[in-house]
């Protein structure tokens, strides 16, 4: 039996080659640097916004969460831009965001103002966590299917800033029975929202290096002097007419063929 027979056989047993001729191609191993460097970057913001939240810093964790969000934008985009696009970066990038925005936004909350509902309190905060895991699970099955015009469902970005937004622009209002209530609505409501099957428009296909109109570089760089006059406030605004726009445009298209 000749030696070349023999790696036939090695190769169709074990679907690797053990042959050194230099023009066999081996699959290319590795990972990219740059999109999964700002994955970690949104990663370890939510990491401190945890451990923010157990310290009693609730405002500086919302704000990593804001921090979070900027990296988690700024990876996908990278790597389209770049081709750098993998399965790994899909999938880290889906525990990154389980961090940052799942289990971030419910610790932050519940220690800042559910913790005194008891059960009810931790009850709300595991549905938006819980609904988190199961919304990141659903999009990583359903990514393949849909245009990348729409999200069916509350993006977890979108519901974090709501969360986030709201404990740090409600850092000077007093504890009350009625504040911790809201916040658990709230924060349910958020979870259940990301589950749902309503629609909200994506902003993945933006071309960031196609030309645009001036007035369009002028309303971005007026949004953020507008954002900067007041962070948590407008920035939970912005959040909170995100968030109720799906239900909104579903409910006005019911009424409206009515």
């Amino acid at each position: 039996m000749k030696k070349s027979d023999n790696q036939e056989k090695v190769v169709g047993l074990t679907g690797f080659s053990e042959s050194k001729d230099p023009e066999v191609k081996r699959p290319r191993k590795g990972i990219y640097l740059l999109p999964n460097l700002l994955t970690t970057g949104a990663l370890f913001g939510g990491f401190y916004a945890v451990l923010s939240g157990f310290s009693g810093g609730y405002e500086l964790a919302a704000i990593a969460i804001f921090v979070a969000m900027v990296f988690d934008g700024l990876d996908g985009r990278v790597a389209r831009m770049t081709n750098t696009s993998s399965d790994f970066g899909v999938q880290y990038d889906s525990l990154s965001d389980m961090v940052s925005f799942g289990v971030a936004p419910a610790v932050v909350v519940y220690g800042w103002s559910l913790s005194g509902l008891g059960k009810v309190g931790i009850a709300a905060a595991f549905v938006y966590a819980s609904c988190a895991a199961l919304r990141l699970a659903r999009f990583n099955v359903d990514s393949g299917l849909n245009n990348g015009k729409i999200f069916i469902g509350l993006p977890s970005p979108a519901a974090a800033a709501l969360i986030a937004g709201f404990v740090w622009s409600a850092q000077a209002l007093t504890p009350s029975l009625l504040l911790s209530s809201f916040t658990a609505l709230l924060t349910a409501l958020a979870g259940l929202l990301m589950v749902s099957n309503f629609k909200y428009p994506s902003f993945k296909q933006i071309d960031l290096r196609g030309r645009v109109p001036f007035v369009v570089i002028l309303s971005i760089v007026m949004s953020f002097v507008v954002i900067t006059i007041d962070p948590p406030r407008i920035l939970f605004i912005l959040a909170f007419g995100f968030t109720f726009y799906g239900p909104m445009k579903f409910f006005w298209s019911k009424f409206s063929r009515s």
